[in-house]
């Protein structure tokens, strides 16, 4: 790779911003919402189509790629992008928050996480360094520093000593990354929903340097109105010129409530966990499949949508394959929930580039009000 990973800004609105991330593998329209691929696949979805609906970028997930089917095999089979067949640009996390969540035998020191795998129990030690070793052989276009994601509620002397050494992490990240042209190191941002760490972890991601920022440590259970408080100012704190990531996030009134505050990235398993177990999500909001009012319903999920589910299938037919337990019921709910998503960043950009966002925002959450409601 020879071309130059970058950020150019096109249209503000307020703090909301819009622009383009440029990479060796295609640009990505921010703001932008990144489908995940935990285990090199977007559950029941074939990458061709996570492309059709709009998708710039994938998110791929370092832990459970590093324990199945390792990172040095997919190297050695071509790199992530030939293995999954997706020639566009993947994220990939650090592996960070999932050694936290998913591994009940983990220590933490300063060197890194060891753990145990959730699969077999397998030992294994994941550092700064390792990391940084896994996401190199991944191929992964856009790399996260390692970090130590606490889960909240926690005493801000239990955030301030995870953040420092989240800190010195970044440091060791961004040394072990070294000169990779064409490939991004991302730092993120720490301090929980306290201003004044998250302002010291700011400043030290900015004096370290990196070709962008995530806000992490968000949507771990403090809530929307916490989270939302702490986006008043966080994104701020990080350099105009870099894109701002908010990491795990989420349904999609936090989508708007974030790119309304100024973040450019996103990513959640939401549209496509939802996808498999009968939820849809729409304008007006979730549609629950399996609900037995929609057993004779001969209407799509959306009839202003244009995606192939709702061009070609009915409510009833959903709720038939999802209650006979056909997988084509995750294969359309999750093309749907993916393509509304999409639509929806689309949505954003537009009003945005046209300095519109505010009336976008109020006419979303009017129809959202409505509920899914319309009789027969």
């Amino acid at each position: 790779m020879t071309q130059a990973f970058g950020f150019t800004l096109q249209a503000t609105d307020g703090k909301a911003r819009t622009g383009v991330i440029s990479t060796p593998r295609g640009e990505i329209r921010t703001p932008a919402f990144m489908p995940v691929g935990t285990a090199a696949t977007v559950k029941a979805m074939l990458p061709e189509n996570v492309r059709a609906t709009g998708a710039d970028i994938l998110l791929g997930n370092t832990y459970h790629l590093m324990l199945r089917p390792t990172a040095e095999r997919i190297a050695h089979l071509g790199g992530l992008h030939r293995f999954m067949n997706w020639d566009r640009p993947i994220l990939t996390d650090s592996g960070g928050f999932q050694v936290m969540s998913l591994s009940a035998l983990r220590k933490v020191t300063e060197e890194g996480v060891r753990f145990a795998s959730h699969i077999d129990g397998s030992k294994h030690m994941l550092s700064p360094e390792r990391s940084m070793e896994i996401q190199r052989l991944l191929g992964s276009d856009i790399v996260m520093c390692f970090d130590e994601c606490p889960a909240l509620p926690a005493t801000d002397a239990e955030v301030a000593k995870s953040m420092k050494m989240s800190m010195r992490w970044a440091q060791r990240s961004k040394d072990a990354f070294g000169e990779r042209p064409g490939y991004a190191l991302f730092g993120i941002q720490q301090g929980g929903v306290t201003q004044e760490l998250r302002e010291e972890s700011a400043a030290a991601l900015r004096e370290i340097d990196f070709h962008g920022y995530a806000i992490g440590g968000l949507a771990v259970g403090e809530g929307q109105e916490a989270m939302f408080q702490v986006l008043d100012y966080a994104p701020g704190m990080l350099p105009q010129d870099k894109p701002r990531y908010l990491m795990g996030v989420g349904k999609p009134d936090d989508i708007v409530g974030a790119v309304v505050r100024g973040v450019d990235m996103m990513d959640c398993v939401l549209p496509s966990r939802s996808g498999r177990t009968g939820q849809a999500w729409t304008p007006r909001g979730q549609v629950n499949i399996k609900n037995a009012r929609h057993m004779d319903d001969p209407r799509p999920l959306d009839e202003r949508c244009s995606c192939p589910t709702c061009r070609g299938y009915s409510r009833a037919y959903l709720h038939h394959v999802y209650k006979s337990q056909e997988i084509i019921a995750s294969m359309l709910m999750t093309w749907h929930n993916l393509h509304y998503y999409q639509q929806l960043m689309q949505g954003l950009r537009d009003a945005i580039s046209e300095q519109r966002l505010d009336a976008f925002v109020a006419e979303f959450h009017r129809i959202r009000a409505e509920g899914d409601i319309d009789p027969l």
